[in-house]
């Protein structure tokens, strides 16, 4: 398949804020998914998004829709990327798909990055603040270079103050306490939390031009906490 397959994919998905996040061609060792014919995916493109660009979209598709539907952004982003998918020949996944795929491994090969202590993906341009929203699986090979190497600036970053930050101290080294960070983030001193964003990932010095908009960050910590 034509090398121009990936541009053209690109060229798609900014038409909805989204980009394209490099992909891979699976081998043989790979437990690949289905394509959209139900025979063993060749190859896979990741989607996402780079700061708050598809905002302003998901938005004007937002007031279409019920007040009451759940899982909105979720709903948009399998919307648009499976229309994409569609134009292309490709089955389109989401993150939150069941059984799980392993989404965040197919990142770090298609991308070349590495965890934060957060456990988000550490990009050297966007920092913390980007996203996947889903993948396009083909039934063919497509022609994609592989990734830079770069330096992980979580190595470089002595001061650490993604750890420091959170008043549940939520994050630390043994993993991420979700009961206690929910606790907090629902409860009387949670205010920051609920109207700016996770204070650990906000401490991050890099990335900082990404950074998503207060009103982006309130909805992503609304759903966290089930309080939209």
């Amino acid at each position: 398949m034509s090398s121009l397959v990936p541009d053209d994919v690109a060229a798609a998905l900014d038409e909805h804020g989204l980009i394209q996040r490099g992909g891979f061609s699976f081998d043989e060792r790979d437990d690949a998914p289905p394509g959209r014919f139900g025979d063993r995916a060749k190859s896979v493109l990741l989607v996402g998004q780079a700061g708050a660009a598809p905002w302003p979209h998901f938005l004007r598709w937002r007031v279409r829709q019920p007040d009451n539907l759940k899982n909105p952004l979720d709903t948009w982003s399998r919307e648009v990327i499976g229309e994409v998918a569609m134009s292309f020949g490709a089955r389109a996944v989401s993150p939150s798909d069941t059984p799980y795929l392993p989404f965040q491994q197919w990142a770090m090969r298609a991308e070349g990055l590495m965890p934060s202590p957060l456990g988000i993906l550490m990009h050297p341009e966007y920092g913390l603040w980007h996203a996947y929203r889903g993948a396009l699986l083909f039934d063919f090979d497509i022609e994609i270079g592989t990734p830079q190497k770069s330096i992980h600036l979580c190595d470089a970053c002595d001061r650490k103050p993604c750890m420091k930050a959170c008043p549940a101290d939520a994050y630390s080294p043994v993993g991420f306490a979700y009961e206690d960070c929910l606790g907090h983030v629902r409860g009387p001193n949670g205010a920051p939390c609920r109207t700016g964003g996770c204070l650990d990932r906000n401490a991050c010095p890099f990335g900082t031009d990404y950074r998503y908009p207060s009103e982006v960050q309130t909805f992503h910590m609304a759903s966290f906490a089930g309080l939209g």
